[in-house]
């Protein structure tokens, strides 16, 4: 149990972290940073995929729910892994 409830310590933390970044993440690393977080938060895609004429949505949907099936404790820790990685400079 305690276990959990310190990688969802880390997880807040990362997320803090990545809002102090010197440099915005690119559009694939953002990307890759959303979907960790939406399946670490709630697991498995959900909702309808976004229309064509919302690009973005269904950019985030479709990197969403390439990680259908990962445990939400994988997701945090690959979360915390990319924002940690970012923070010491590290190109993702």
């Amino acid at each position: 149990m305690s276990g959990t409830n310190e990688l969802d310590a880390q997880f807040a933390l990362a997320q803090a972290d990545v809002k102090e970044l010197s440099e915005r993440p690119g559009n694939l690393t953002l990307l890759r940073l959303y979907a960790l977080y939406k399946q670490a938060s709630l697991g498995d895609v959900q909702g309808d995929k976004p229309g064509f004429a919302d690009i973005a949505g269904k950019y985030k949907y479709d990197a969403w729910g390439a990680l259908a099936g990962t445990p939400q404790d994988t997701a945090k820790q690959q979360y915390i892994g990319l924002v940690e990685s970012l923070k010491s400079g590290a190109s993702a």
